[in-house]
């Protein structure tokens, strides 16, 4: 059977819905409808079912979530709407329709206390309610679309919207020093190639189903990476190492967040770029980034 190859990107004015849209044209088998709250609000199930029913929608990347971590610790009510409630209507839409979904979740389900890379079927833990959201947000999926696809993934950065790359460049450009944490160990991963695993498990026949961990390749700390974003922008900014303790957050970050990619290596065929290679491909192809 030939698969539809209608596909509904929400969230699509984040960093992972941006870009998507930069390797839509890679796909020209696929029709995309892209959208975002404005333009449909994945929390409203009756909206939601009248635009997969008049559009045809046969696989949904669920880009949409609440994603700021220090926030979400006050403002959990909203954080939950969307982090679990509206996953939770494009599971029992799916499920009703037949659509393939494809979910996007977080390294901060675990409680970050592991020393070898998270496998999908590890226990979770959340620590921050930031990652409580999300880990709600896949049991109410799976428990209405047990077909579902969830990836977990960490550490996500891009030229687009807020993340801690685009922080280091505006920093770097502004001190002379600045002070990262060298105590949190994970792995950057660079939204264009999330983007592309997306697209790669879309397009699988037969669709496999089930929970994936994707980030780059390699591991770092917080401070690594920072010295490397200096380094490949030639900005004149010293980094130096502290830890977490000197620098307080409202949430609790993880101090281990690297994920096993053994699985979605193996069901996609994927080759997945080292972070630093992926780093240097978004700072040199986009000299413009702020």
């Amino acid at each position: 059977m030939i698969p539809n190859k209608n596909i509904l990107v929400t969230g699509a004015n984040g960093q992972l819905g941006y870009s998507i849209q930069k390797i839509m044209p890679k796909y020209n088998e696929w029709t995309f409808y892209l959208t975002d709250v404005d333009t449909l609000d994945v929390g409203n199930k009756r909206q939601l079912t009248d635009f997969v029913r008049l559009n045809g929608i046969g696989t949904i990347l669920n880009c949409a979530a609440y994603t700021a971590v220090d926030k979400a610790e006050d403002d959990r009510e909203r954080c939950m709407r969307i982090n679990r409630d509206a996953t939770r209507n494009i599971g029992e839409v799916a499920s009703a329709y037949g659509i393939n979904v494809i979910h996007i979740s977080t390294d901060y389900v675990f409680n970050g206390s592991a020393t070898s890379p998270y496998r999908e079927d590890d226990p979770t833990d959340p620590q921050s309610f930031y990652g409580l959201s999300k880990w709600e947000g896949e049991l109410a999926l799976l428990k209405v679309c047990p077909d579902a696809v969830i990836i977990r993934t960490a550490w996500l950065y891009s030229e687009f919207g807020s993340n801690f790359v685009r922080t280091m460049l505006r920093l770097g450009k502004e001190r002379s020093e600045i002070k990262v944490v060298n105590d949190q160990t994970g792995t950057p991963t660079y939204a264009e190639d999330l983007a592309a695993a997306m697209m790669a498990v879309a397009g699988l026949q037969p669709f496999v189903t089930g929970i994936f961990h994707f980030s780059n390749e390699g591991i770092c700390t917080w401070y690594d990476f920072a010295v490397k974003i200096m380094e490949l922008a030639n900005l004149d900014c010293r980094v130096f190492p502290i830890q977490t303790y000197e620098y307080p957050t409202r949430a609790i970050r993880p101090a281990y967040s690297v994920l096993d990619k053994k699985k979605i290596k193996q069901a996609c065929n994927l080759s997945i770029p080292q972070w630093e290679e992926s780093l240097k491909k978004c700072l040199m192809n986009n000299p413009n980034i702020k």
